[in-house]
């Protein structure tokens, strides 16, 4: 009791009376997240793999699902209850939103709710750091104490939804840009005689550089027609998962043109036409709305030093006036 009482007056003095709960309450959460850690670092135990693979439920499974969900991260099933949605309609539609981000592995959406929490708890820690550390002898009142220290939680928790909203934006734009360029390659090679999924290998090949997102959606397309999978029903998945709306017009004409036998190189030729014509116009809307978006700034940086040039020999001329006739 003599070594504690002197370090619970200390952090009275400190922090105020609840001093030693927020002491012990900021160690018990970085006790939380040093275990976490420790918990996804520790490698899995080969015996309790083998058992899990030689498990009934495990066994009657089609071999095609053991296989997809071989690479799933193991350490982050034991938290899957709170890592991930429970209702398949909103975790499908997560994995969705975090494909169209370029985010493709099968964990992606443990990840995603695993940073939420994370920085969430870091934000929570950061306000009450700022609450009753930097700002000890200051005295807040309850709604700007709970601001200070929910609001940060809070920003943390939004900050991964956030990143996924922008980084969907920001890959909507890079294939959009690079789509037209890829149908022109396409439609080289499929007039030079290659046949379409030869076409999209190349195109994927040689766009890899250029344009890496619309690269990767091509080489999916190409590895899934290798293994067998339903043409019709890959390009309709190509559509899904990129979200952009030429795209998924590509996907339609291609599948019309196969189900009424008529050219893909004609189909290609006219659709590549139409996506140059369109990527023509979205640059002249782009040049069309920069006066718009400049005036703001041209009013502001020009107007008030001509207005400093003009109006201020007048008001010094004034000023030195009435000191004259004082």
């Amino acid at each position: 009791m003599n070594i504690i009482a002197p370090i619970e007056t200390f952090l009275t003095g400190q922090f105020g009376p609840f001093g030693p709960l927020l002491v012990l309450g900021v160690l018990g959460l970085v006790m939380v997240l040093l275990a976490l850690m420790l918990l996804l670092n520790q490698p899995e135990d080969p015996l309790k793999k083998l058992q899990r693979s030689m498990a009934p439920e495990t066994r009657s499974q089609p071999q095609k699902e053991r296989l997809r969900q071989g690479n799933r991260n193991e350490k982050l099933q034991k938290f899957a209850s709170f890592l991930e949605p429970q209702n398949a309609e909103e975790l499908s539609a997560m994995e969705l939103k975090l494909r169209q981000a370029g985010y493709q592995s099968k964990d992606a959406v443990r990840f995603f709710h695993f940073a939420q929490m994370a920085l969430g708890l870091v934000g929570l820690a950061a306000g009450l750091f700022y609450v009753y550390v930097m700002n000890a002898d200051f005295e807040f009142d309850g709604q700007a104490m709970a601001l200070r220290i929910i609001g940060p939680g809070g920003a943390g928790y939004m900050l991964p939804k956030y990143w996924v909203t922008r980084r969907i934006a920001e890959r909507k734009e890079q294939i959009e840009a690079g789509f037209p360029d890829s149908l022109d390659m396409m439609l080289v090679c499929v007039e030079a005689g290659q046949s379409l999924d030869q076409s999209i290998v190349r195109v994927a090949d040689e766009l890899r550089a250029s344009y890496p997102d619309l690269a990767f959606e091509f080489q999916i397309v190409a590895n899934e027609m290798k293994a067998g999978k339903d043409k019709e029903k890959v390009l309709r998945d190509m559509g899904t998962r990129c979200g952009v709306q030429d795209i998924s017009s590509f996907v339609t004409v291609m599948i019309q043109s196969a189900a009424f036998g008529t050219s893909i190189a004609e189909a290609l030729r006219v659709y590549a036409g139409e996506m140059r014509d369109k990527r023509v116009m979205r640059a002249e809307e782009a040049a069309n709305k920069l006066p718009v978006k400049m005036t703001l700034a041209t009013m502001m940086l020009t107007v008030p030093p001509l207005l400093i040039i003009l109006v201020g020999p007048s008001i010094q001329g004034i000023t030195n006036m009435g000191n004259t006739g004082n």
